[in-house]
């Protein structure tokens, strides 16, 4: 019996890293279709365009592609609309709503999670308060409704695999569901490790909870060059008013051409708190230390002291504070020994790994194996004599 697989996505509208963890579940399923809630094909990775991608009903709507997650109220009936039914496991990869899809009910769903959404549960007072009043109202109206049906929906989900255990505590908590950590890694390929170049780097998506505001403000104060790649963001505009001559903005550019910025950076700036962090990994498999807020996924993958260093205080000060005790004493790793710990969270291994647990769960979950026919089972008729037994005889019957 051949196994029909489905990947499923939230959404496939830029080339971040969620979509770099979907190529690595492409890639262990490469026959697999994609379905995602919208597919903006002129800014999705380009691995895409040779795929299977089927979209929900939300795809038909005007400027989805671009305005789709202010469709969250429709995001639950899009997911439910979807017919997975001929499948037989279902991976989900997923931030948003994308684990609510319904299984069959001998079909494994296997739910990678990046992140319970995170203005629905942890970080609900946060958007809200950043927000207009007319997005306000209409949040507290829309999100408690949201919020109880993403629970339910993640009841569905047969096993959870958390990208990192500050993310799997969560699950614990606003889901109530166990989970494993499988660390996700970077199809980013790094080339050899050089020697460092006079600048910082940071390369984030221009969304305010990256905090990108930070390391162009500590780089202004210090008078430090610093190199910002992104592929936009709402932010864009205000972070480019507030960047002083030294912050250059390179915008989207190819693999190519991140790997070897990454190779000759000086170190690599995380203001944020992720969920995991691929970029950190990235940059350290470029043998580059890294300058984070510790916070979040980075505390299982940064060593501090060795491959980078932690600051405490999500502030410009503290960011520039961190920025000068790294000039003054540096790590204790050389940029080879760093490459060596990134490239430990490598293609292969999250292969290995999650690979290994899907074939486990299949096969504890009997999915895949023949079906056995009811008549099969059955013992076959003796040819004896019918018994006569009375009612305590037959109660006895039954009850056993």
């Amino acid at each position: 019996m051949q196994l029909k697989v489905a990947l499923v996505h939230d959404w496939i509208v830029s080339n971040s890293g969620s979509e770099r963890v979907l190529l690595s579940l492409h890639e262990l399923w490469p026959d697999a279709p994609i379905y995602t809630l919208v597919y903006d094909e002129q800014n999705a990775p380009e691995w895409t365009h040779d795929c299977d991608i089927r979209t929900t009903f939300v795809q038909k709507l005007p400027g989805a592609t671009h305005r789709y997650k202010m469709l969250l109220s429709l995001m639950p009936k899009a997911w439910e609309a979807m017919n997975l039914t001929e499948y037989d496991l279902v991976i989900s990869s997923c931030m948003s709503c994308c684990k609510g899809v319904i299984t069959r009910p001998d079909a494994l769903h296997v739910c990678y999670c990046h992140s319970p959404i995170r203005y629905v549960w942890d970080r609900y007072y946060e958007y809200l308060e950043g927000t207009d009043p007319v997005r306000r109202a209409a949040m507290k109206r829309i999100i408690p409704k949201v919020r109880q049906w993403d629970y339910l929906a993640a009841q569905r989900v047969d096993e959870f695999v958390a990208n990192s255990d500050f993310v799997g505590n969560r699950i614990r908590k606003y889901y109530r569901r166990d989970s494993v950590t499988i660390h996700p890694a970077s199809p980013v390929r790094v080339g050899e490790v050089c020697e460092p170049d006079d600048y910082y780097l940071v390369v984030s998506r221009f969304v305010g909870y990256k905090r990108v505001d930070l390391a162009i403000e500590a780089c202004n104060r210090l008078r430090r060059r610093l190199v910002v790649v992104s592929s936009g963001g709402e932010e864009e505009k205000n972070l480019r008013e507030m960047a002083g001559p030294t912050v250059e903005f390179r915008g989207e550019v190819t693999d190519d051409e991140l790997v070897g910025l990454y190779a000759h950076a000086k170190a690599f700036l995380f203001p944020g708190v992720e969920d995991f962090g691929l970029t950190p990994v990235e940059a350290m498999s470029a043998g580059v230390p890294v300058l984070a807020y510790g916070e979040g996924g980075t505390l299982e993958t940064i060593v501090d002291g060795k491959t980078g260093l932690f600051f405490d205080e999500q502030s410009v000060l503290s960011m520039a504070d961190c920025i000068k005790r790294f000039e003054r004493e540096g790590v204790a790793l050389s940029r080879s020994e760093i490459a060596q710990h990134g490239r430990s969270f490598s293609r292969e291994r999250f292969r290995e790994r999650f690979g290994s647990f899907v074939a486990q769960k299949l096969e504890e979950y009997g999915v895949g194996q023949p079906r056995i026919s009811p008549e099969a089972t059955r013992p076959a008729a003796k040819d004896v004599a019918p018994k006569t037994s009375s009612a305590n005889d037959r109660a006895s019957d039954l009850v056993q």
